[in-house]
C-alpha cells in the first residue's frame, strides 16, 4: 500500500474532489459519444436529456471522490480509487443507456488495475492476475452453460471483461460476493420493473451497471 501524504485531510478531500470534477468532463462526454462512434445505429440523445445525465454525473463524481478520500485518506490510493469509481460510473451509464460496454474503456480499466496492484495497493499482484482471469472465465462459463441449456445468450462479452477488470483491481477473493450482490440487485430491479409494467417477460436488460455498483461498494467496503 502506498504511504500517506503529509496533507491535511480537508485539503486532500478538496483536491481529490477537484480531480474528480476535472475527470468527469471528458468521461461524461465519452459516455455519450463512444457508443455512437462505435455503433452508428444508436440514436443521438435529446440535448435536454443529455444535459441531465451530465449534471448527475458531475454531481456524483465529487461525492464518490470524497468517499474514496474517507476510505483511503491522503494517499495516492485515493487518486487511483477515484479513477476506478469514475470509470465504473462511465461504463454503468453507457451500458444502462445502450447495452454496450466498450472495449476502449474496459480493457484499459483492467490494465490499470494490474499496474496499480504492482505495489499491492488494493490486492496482491498474484491475486489481481488471478482475479482478472477468474472474472472473465467465470462469466464466460456461466454464459456458455446458459446458452447450452436455453439456446439463448445470457450476456455479452463486455460483462466478462468488466468482471475481469474488477478482479484486476480487487483480486479474486471478492468476485463471488460481487457476482452475488450484482445478480440480486439486477433480479430485484427487473422484478420491480416487471411488476410496474415497464418490462416485458423475458426481455433483456443491462447487467453492467449492477457489476459496477457492486465493484464500487466492494472497494469502498460500504
Amino acid at each position: 500500500m502506498w504511504t500517506a501524504w503529509h496533507v491535511e485531510p480537508g485539503v486532500a478531500a478538496v483536491a481529490v474532489a477537484a480531480i474528480a470534477l476535472i475527470l468527469s468532463v471528458p468521461l461524461s462526454h465519452a459516455a455519450y459519444q463512444l457508443p455512437r462512434v462505435l455503433n452508428a445505429q444508436i440514436p443521438a440523445q435529446a440535448s435536454r436529456s443529455h444535459r441531465r445525465y451530465r449534471a448527475v454525473f458531475w454531481m456524483a463524481a465529487p461525492m464518490l471522490a470524497l468517499l474514496c478520500t474517507w476510505r483511503f485518506g491522503a494517499t495516492p490510493a485515493t487518486v487511483a480509487a477515484t479513477v476506478f469509481v469514475l470509470m465504473l460510473l462511465t461504463l454503468a451509464w453507457i451500458d444502462a443507456e445502450t447495452g454496450f460496454l466498450p472495449d476502449v474503456l474496459t480493457i484499459p480499466l483492467l490494465w490499470m488495475g494490474l499496474l496499480v496492484n504492482v505495489g499491492s495497493t488494493f490486492s496482491l499482484l498474484p491475486d489481481a492476475v488471478m482475479g482478472a482471469a477468474a472474472g472473465y472465465l467465470s462469466l464466460w462459463l456461466i454464459c456458455g452453460c446458459f446458452q447450452l441449456a436455453t439456446g439463448r445468450r445470457g450476456m455479452g462479452n463486455g460483462d466478462f471483461k468488466l468482471l475481469a477488470a474488477l478482479g484486476a483491481w480487487l483480486g479474486w477473493a471478492p468476485l463471488p460476493s460481487i457476482l452475488l450482490v450484482s445478480s440480486l440487485l439486477a433480479l430485484t430491479v427487473a422484478l420491480l420493473r416487471r411488476l410496474a409494467g415497464r418490462m416485458e417477460a423475458g426481455a433483456s436488460f443491462s447487467f453492467g451497471p449492477y457489476l459496477a455498483l457492486a465493484g464500487m461498494a466492494t472497494l469502498l467496503r460500504l
